[in-house]
């Protein structure tokens, strides 16, 4: 085992050799793919200061959410390897960040969305299948399952008969607006959470919320394409088709998840089956080859806008996704894995940056380092490269993800997040009549408030779309506002008044 020290004076040294060539990938080597998976992760922590004196453990640069994925990445990163380097910063963070064990914590709980605090659960549900250490204070599975009954207390049937509105709190911007990636990542939760626990609840829920995809137009069955939002305005029946790879993979595995839990069910498998092929069509294009991954906001075209910093961590997930894919439902490996592999290789060309902290680029599909950098891809180069350990797994972990069952050790909190704590045999709460009316009741209170604050801090402004994106942007970084402004049906050619909230 390395030494924290010798291991990043090592990978230092290893990295300066490379930044002209490129990471030397053999991709049938499972030492070449950890050495380049090694890099990439030194790049990625160049970038994060949260466990130096005075600074806050878990937070990055961007936005809160950013840090579930990177160290989700990292618990991955250490599972595929063997590498303990980042384990105790990892840990360190995931119990920081955990608010009242439910990742809301007081800091951002005001401006949180329902997919910002998901990505931190699906950390925790990672930390809880994979083993990683835990620390005494909570287990991962208690913050997996806080997150799931928080999110399950903001499912809206008042509203499109059901489903997670974006944002969790009416005063944030898209409140209004129900997407794909806050409902996949509860029904992914959901569905990671039977499979660990075979408790029939989590598996109602994983149902009930595919379902309720299904029946608005996030997920059309008829071709398997993912939209990425619908709005409340519409009745959840006028899409916004924005196709974005994370969407896919949030909900491919979460049935993948589904079928391992079902023992095969048929229905799940054309599930997966039909997102996968619609993955590889919109994100693997024939015109790179076919193999490696590409956002359709990186090719550098007229009229294609250059991803954003939400976007271009996509590829993170969405490979890590593809390789859990294959651990639990090993039938798809054969297709899965040419795609990893191809992606790898583009990635290793890429990583021939100057420094590094620059080291990794985001365009794949180029033979040459494209300059476009930062910790998110240097995060994407690390996912990919630690996905091609897939073949070479031995031992007690090559059967997948850990249940309660095959020797994971995790213990829950089915009342975690409700403020309460009740025996482990009891289930999660069940959502009642009683509930949807008492939600009724609040809805009422808090549009009447929100309007009423409306009207006393609102200022008229003559803006145009793109202006008013930047003006919500500053107030909350990271969010796609723009997305948001044309799926409302703001034209960008137009100028409107507006009523902006300060």
């Amino acid at each position: 085992m390395w030494s924290y020290f010798w291991h990043i004076a090592f990978t230092a040294l290893l990295t300066l050799g490379r930044l002209t060539a490129g990471i030397q990938l053999d991709i049938n080597d499972p030492n070449s793919i950890k050495d380049a998976a090694a890099t990439a992760a030194y790049g990625m922590m160049t970038y994060y200061h949260g466990n130096e004196s005075g600074q806050i453990p878990g937070k990055l640069p961007g936005t809160w959410w950013t840090g579930g994925e990177v160290f989700m990445a990292l618990v991955q990163y250490w599972y595929w390897t063997g590498d303990t380097s980042y384990n105790d910063v990892t840990k360190q963070a995931l119990i920081w960040q955990k608010g009242h064990n439910d990742y809301l914590p007081d800091n951002y709980t005001q401006d949180l969305g329902n997919d910002d605090q998901v990505f931190w659960g699906l950390a925790a549900m990672t930390a809880a299948e994979l083993n990683f250490p835990e620390d005494e204070e909570v287990s991962w599975l208690a913050l997996a399952q806080g997150v799931f009954n928080t999110q399950a207390e903001k499912w809206d049937p008042d509203t499109c008969h059901g489903g997670l509105r974006w944002q969790r709190n009416s005063w944030n911007g898209g409140y209004d607006l129900k997407n794909s990636v806050s409902n996949g990542g509860f029904f992914q939760l959901a569905a990671r959470l039977a499979r660990y626990t075979k408790n029939e609840t989590y598996t109602e829920w994983a149902e009930k919320a595919f379902t309720w995809a299904t029946s608005v137009p996030l997920i059309i069955e008829k071709g398997w394409t993912i939209n990425d939002l619908v709005t409340v305005e519409s009745n959840c029946q006028a899409p916004n088709q924005m196709q974005w790879s994370y969407n896919y993979g949030i909900y491919f595995n979460g049935a993948a998840y589904m079928y391992n839990l079902t023992n095969g069910d048929t229905k799940w498998k054309n599930v997966v089956e039909g997102l996968l092929n619609t993955t590889w069509r919109n994100f693997f294009p024939q015109e790179y080859g076919g193999n490696i991954m590409v956002e359709p906001c990186e090719p550098q075209k007229q009229g294609v806008v250059p991803c954003d910093g939400n976007q271009s961590t996509f590829k993170s997930l969405v490979t890590a996704w593809l390789a859990f894919t294959t651990t639990i439902m090993p039938e798809t490996l054969d297709q899965i894995l040419p795609k990893l592999q191809g992606s790898a290789e583009g990635a290793a060309k890429q990583c021939s940056g100057p420094s590094p902290d620059k080291i990794c680029g985001q365009r794949w599909f180029l033979d040459k380092y494209d300059g476009v950098t930062g910790l998110r891809e240097h995060m994407c180069a690390l996912s990919v490269f630690t996905a091609n350990m897939v073949p070479f797994k031995t031992g007690n972990r090559d059967q997948g993800p850990l249940t309660a069952d095959t020797g994971g050790t995790s213990k829950g909190d089915p009342s975690a997040g409700t403020g309460s704590r009740k025996p482990e045999k009891d289930k999660p709460r069940e959502i009642t009549t009683g509930d949807r009316v008492g939600a009724s009741i609040a809805t009422v209170v808090v549009v009447e408030q929100r309007k009423k604050t409306e009207i006393e801090m609102t200022v008229l402004l003559m803006v145009t779309p793109d202006r008013m994106s930047k003006r919500l942007n500053d107030n909350h970084p990271g969010r796609d506002y723009y997305v948001f402004l044309r799926a409302m049906g703001v034209a960008s050619d137009k100028r409107y008044d507006l009523h902006a909230t300060l």
